[in-house]
């Protein structure tokens, strides 16, 4: 099971990279795993400014539908342009080429309430 150390963790399953102003969020290798094949994202929030825990789009797999959450409060300001196409890219690479949504972040204060890798892991039991 991947779950890198420089990247933070919520309780629903997504990750958050911060580069600078900007942050990365997508969901874990674990929830990817859980959900199977996905199909489709969907996300139609961009221009948003979300709060924490605010749902921001959805997965679709082959057995189910799953809400994304926001990990903290943020404004999404783009969605990854190759999961029009290629949503099993969240699959293959959940924490490259998978990741979901460009935000910019209200605050960086959220970031403390967030777990590092290893409350994470063991938050799912591994």
């Amino acid at each position: 099971m991947n779950i890198p150390s420089e990247l933070k963790y919520s309780k629903d399953h997504e990750w958050i990279k911060i580069e600078g102003e900007w942050g990365f969020i997508g969901i874990t290798d674990f929830a990817q795993g859980e959900l199977g094949d996905i199909v489709f994202v969907d996300v139609d929030t961009v221009g948003s400014a979300l709060s924490k825990d605010q749902v921001f789009g959805t997965v679709e797999a082959v057995k189910t539908v799953s809400d994304l959450f926001m990990p903290v409060a943020a404004e999404v300001v783009e969605i990854n342009p190759k999961l029009d196409t290629n949503p099993e890219l969240i699959n293959q690479d959940p924490y490259g080429d998978g990741w979901v949504i460009k935000v910019r972040l209200s605050s960086q204060n959220e970031l403390a309430s967030l777990m590092d890798a290893a409350s994470y892991k063991a938050h799912i039991g591994h």
